[in-house]
This record gives structure tokens, C-alpha cells and sequence, in this order.
């Protein structure tokens, strides 16, 4: 039996899978914040637990917001500040007496797709988060593709492609965590979405506010979801520009638009070159758990 692991900034959930796949077990806690040592003891709690109800020793594998550097084997780039610089894997295999698999939960997200969700059967498949931030994910045959410097899939912080004036507007006033401009979280995750609106409309709504307003015919809140599809299908299209992935998958809040299914693919097809693209872009099975499942089947 497998134990996935999903190290949140605000949440540790934790779940133990058969080789079927099926779900056997799942708790979620607290993250204990800025407290390295309080989280390493709280993801052995949950494993403790998950191997008491399930009755055996599993193997353990773990999504974080960040990934482990190839140069120092150190936690980078995390927005759980207090994991960086920290020889997690180290620690936790240390503290549980067993090799510990970690991954960034973008990959993670697109292993879980790719093993039995949306993506299943696909040889490449990109996963694509757009929730509170923008993370991308990629999976080869099944297995995490971290690449050389262990960023690989790190889409969210490159700037959006072909922009105009509007675009050019949103990032001057837009900043994002990481200190470059114009990347695309700003723009595309459901944080940059209802931003959008605020700064163009004068109003402050959340992104499912917003689109109650689109499905009472609101102009304002159909302008923002046409600019949020257009920057989607230019920032994907980049993607099959340089990856060309058999499947697409999206999670995350902004996921559960439907229309996107419909209106991205459409727009993306100016943007790649030779105008053609019929990539699926798909929804996750998984929902929120594809990632938690994904760190459990790094096994």
C-alpha cells in the first residue's frame, strides 16, 4: 500500500492507496506554520495513523509547494517559506525510517491524471493548477518529469506571451510573490481572475461572484472572462509551442468554469504555430485530491 502526502501551506492531508488505486484511508491537519520541526511531526502523526488503520508498514511519498535542488538536495523555491533551505526528504526518511519520495505537487497533480484520471493512457500529459496561484506539472509515461534543475513544469512564473496594452496595464499594477514581472500567476490563476476585475470594473469580487454576474448576461463580468480565457489560450499555447502534450488537465478553483472546455481551445489554435491544435484540454478527475494521490503513486 501506498501513503500519499500533500504539504500545503495551510493544510497536510494525507491517504493510503491500494495498487488499484482505491482509497483506504484519509485525515487532513493543520499545517503548523513557519514551524519546520512541528510540520515533520505532524506528517509522521498522520503516517502513524494511516499505517494503524490500515494495518501495514507503506511506502511514503510526498507533494510540496516548492521542489528539492538537484545542486544541494535542499527544499527551493517554496511559498511555505520555512521548508526552504531544509534537507526534507533527509529529515522525513530520518524520522520514519524509510526512503521518503518527494515531488512538487504540480508534478504530483499531473502523475495522478496521468496514472488513472483524465490523462490516463496519455505518454506526455501537462497538468495545469489554477486556484490561488499557477502551477504546471509534467508527466512522462506515468512518472514525474522534475528535469535537470528541478524546475521543470515551473509554466506560472514565465511572463504571458504576445501581450497588449491591457495586459501590459494588469502587470504594472499586479505583482507576483516570486519578484519577475508579468508572470503568468498574475494573470491566469483565480487570484489574478478576480483581480482583474477589480482593477479594470472598480469592484471587488471573487472569481464565483463574478461569474454568477456572466450567467446574468453583466458585461463587465463577460469582459473578464473573455480576458481570462484569451491570456489562458496564448499562456497554453506557449506550452504545446514547446511541449506538444498528448492531454491538457486542469485543476485548481478556476478548473470548474465550464466554458473554458470550450472557448480556449478554440482561441488557442492563432497561437500555435502552424495554426493548427487539437489538444484535449480536460478537467482532472481528482479534484483537489489528484495531488495527494499523485504523491502517493511517485511509487
Amino acid at each position: 500500500m501506498k501513503i500519499g502526502i500533500d504539504l500545503g501551506g495551510t493544510k497536510i492531508e494525507a491517504v493510503v492507496l491500494n495498487n488499484d488505486g482505491e482509497q483506504l484511508f484519509v485525515e487532513r491537519v493543520p499545517t503548523p506554520q513557519h514551524d519546520y520541526q512541528g510540520t515533520l511531526d505532524a506528517i509522521k502523526g498522520l503516517v502513524d495513523r494511516a499505517e494503524t488503520a490500515v494495518g501495514e508498514k507503506c511506502t511514503v511519498g510526498m507533494g510540496i509547494p516548492g521542489t528539492l535542488s538537484p545542486v544541494t538536495g535542499k527544499v527551493k523555491n517554496a511559498n511555505s517559506v520555512w521548508l526552504n533551505g531544509q534537507p526534507l526528504d533527509k529529515d522525513l526518511s530520518t524520522l520514519l525510517g524509510r526512503e521518503v519520495r518527494i515531488a512538487n505537487d504540480a508534478n504530483c497533480f499531473a502523475v495522478s491524471e496521468a496514472v488513472d484520471g483524465s490523462g490516463a493512457g496519455k505518454h506526455l500529459v501537462f497538468g495545469v493548477i489554477i486556484g490561488t496561484g499557477c502551477g504546471g506539472g509534467i508527466s512522462i509515461g506515468g512518472k514525474v518529469h522534475a528535469g535537470g534543475n528541478g524546475v521543470s513544469g515551473e509554466w506560472g512564473h514565465n511572463p504571458l506571451p504576445w501581450q497588449i496594452e491591457q495586459d501590459r496595464h494588469h502587470a504594472e499594477h499586479i505583482h507576483c510573490y516570486c519578484g519577475r514581472p508579468s508572470c503568468l500567476e498574475v494573470f491566469i490563476s483565480g487570484t489574478g481572475f478576480w483581480k482583474d476585475f477589480e482593477l479594470t470594473h472598480g469592484e471587488t469580487l471573487r472569481g464565483p461572484d463574478i461569474m454568477d454576474r456572466v450567467e446574468r448576461g453583466d458585461k463587465d463580468a463577460e469582459a473578464c472572462i473573455q480576458r481570462y480565457e484569451d491570456r489562458l489560450a496564448r499562456a497554453l499555447a506557449s506550452v504545446v509551442n514547446t511541449l506538444d502534450p498528448d492531454v491538457i488537465v486542469l485543476g485548481g478553483g478556476m478548473s470548474n468554469v465550464e466554458r473554458i472546455y470550450k472557448n480556449v481551445p478554440a482561441l488557442m489554435k492563432r497561437w500555435v504555430m502552424g495554426g493548427e491544435c487539437d489538444t484535449p484540454i480536460v478537467k482532472a478527475k481528482y479534484g483537489d485530491s489528484s495531488g495527494v494521490r499523485g504523491a502517493a503513486w511517485l511509487w
